[in-house]
């Protein structure tokens, strides 16, 4: 049975407005996160940055029905609602509150606060309530986001009876949930309040992203989830590297397109055509850097990358960067990087170690290596304010990726693939797929490659369609 607890005695600055019983504070930061593991620290960490003080404090034992007659309360009065937590008597002192109010069943281990007088059943809170000073919440220019209302009860309590709107973003990216794109672009000057450690990534960057429309090529805020990327692979004038070498740059856009057309005939999903373009190939010889690398200018590449634009096409700048590292080769194109559709794909099968050459045996990469490149591509996108990149990473066989575990994908200025390129038939290639996939890092998105010439045979759209899980890339070589 619940019960309750009025605890008196505590003092602080009143902190303003000596009409209200309760007064709220400004936020510090124009977005900020409670970057808390738990919800009596959540709550906690919001009290903090949304009242300045509260004559009233409402105080809630962990179980639901408890929290269900504390909401109600605090709802009522228009105070914070806290979890018992070693951190509430500090907080009751700061908020100058002379009243809390604690329901919760008589075993409950409460706070050490002084001058405590029990109240009995429900029905006593009840009456405690109408004895107390109410505050009417007023709406104010702060967004609240939540993955989940209820497992933060007395968090978005607090937060709405300062005024606060409260949003849920289940993926905890305000970029992937319409109403909250649509209520953040509708108040561009309201402060954002992340609630929750899984928020920590970046939130800074997906509200800029929200605000300022940093859309993707076909629409949308997000490079991925939300649409699938079909792409040409290869070389400019290589047709021996793939597709996209066959044919000139209007043609190669038409193709990609007519690609793409397949994938759209079985699905209402959003559909991007895209071009892969190797930008640095391996080579059998060493050159004049020694790297065993042939990079390309930009010139070179930059008719077919301002053609994608123009047709709303993604672009993938690929590297393949033999003795040299990855990061190396990316500066290169630093230029095309800055554009807002093109993102970048690490090739480890050509990353050699020093005394090593193509082809005699397959290269690899160690997680460290990948982390530096995609650190960098994270800083550049959020620091240039560019939507979200695609981040590829090539990998056929375990060893090509060392440490795979420690990968960082945690960016959210990045959409990072495992880009799964094997070849054969379509029975080893769904062998490649499962392998590749076992023990796979979270937060990582997932590529598939058809090869015209390699493949035994090469799976038609409506059976790549069909792999599972369904690919967010498909590529064509």
């Amino acid at each position: 049975m619940a019960s309750a607890l009025l605890l008196g005695g505590c003092t602080g600055s009143d902190g303003g407005d000596t009409d209200s019983a309760a007064v709220p504070r400004t936020p510090s930061r124009a977005v900020d996160v409670v970057d808390v593991a738990t919800p009596a620290s959540a709550a906690l960490g919001l009290s903090r940055r949304l009242f300045e003080r509260s004559e009233v404090v409402v105080l809630s034992a962990p179980d639901a029905r408890s929290q269900q007659t504390a909401q109600s309360a605090a709802r009522r009065l228009g105070v914070p609602m806290l979890l018992p937590g070693p951190a509430v008597p500090a907080e009751v002192q700061r908020l100058g509150s002379r009243t809390v109010l604690a329901v919760g069943p008589t075993d409950t281990r409460w706070p050490d606060l002084p001058d405590l007088r029990r109240l009995e059943p429900r029905g006593d809170v009840e009456a405690a309530v109408r004895e107390l000073p109410v505050t009417t919440p007023t709406r104010r220019d702060v967004v609240v986001l939540t993955r989940a209302p209820a497992p933060n009860r007395a968090g978005v309590t607090t937060a709405r009876n300062a005024g606060a709107t409260v949003l849920t973003a289940p993926d905890a990216d305000p970029r992937a949930e319409a109403s909250v794109v649509k209520a953040l672009r509708d108040r561009p000057d309201a402060a954002v309040i992340g609630l929750g450690r899984p928020f920590r990534h970046g939130l800074a960057y997906q509200v800029t992203a929200v605000r300022r429309e940093l859309e993707q090529p076909g629409g949308g805020l997000l490079a991925l989830p939300g649409r699938h990327v079909v792409a040409l692979y290869g070389h400019p004038g290589t047709p021996s590297l793939g597709l996209l070498g066959e044919q000139g740059v209007k043609a190669t856009v038409a193709r990609a397109e007519r690609v793409a057309d397949r994938y759209r005939a079985l699905t209402r999903s959003r559909i991007t055509p895209a071009l892969e373009i190797i930008a640095t190939v391996a080579s059998s010889s060493k050159g004049k850097d020694g790297d065993y690398s042939a990079e390309s200018d930009v010139e070179d590449l930059l008719p077919l990358v301002r053609a994608a634009r123009a047709a709303g096409q993604y672009v993938v700048l690929d590297l393949q960067p033999g003795r040299t590292d990855f990061l190396t080769q990316a500066k290169r194109y630093r230029s095309l990087l800055l554009q807002p559709h093109v993102g970048l794909a690490l090739d480890p099968e050509w990353r050699l170690r020093t005394g090593q050459k193509h082809l005699r045996q397959i290269g690899s990469v160690s997680a460290a290596e990948v982390n530096r490149v995609s650190s960098w591509l994270a800083r550049l996108t959020r620091e240039q304010r560019l939507p979200q990149k695609l981040f590829l990473l090539h990998q056929f066989s375990p060893g090509m990726v060392r440490d795979r575990s420690r990968l960082v994908t945690t960016h959210p200025e990045l959409a990072t693939v495992i880009h799964v390129d094997g070849q054969g038939t379509p029975a080893a290639k769904k062998g490649t797929w499962a392998t590749i996939r076992r023990g796979a890092p979270d937060g990582v998105h997932w590529g598939w490659k058809n090869f015209h010439d390699e493949d035994e045979p090469m799976l038609t759209a409506r059976q790549t369609w069909r792999v599972r899980p369904r690919p967010d890339l498909v590529t064509y070589q």
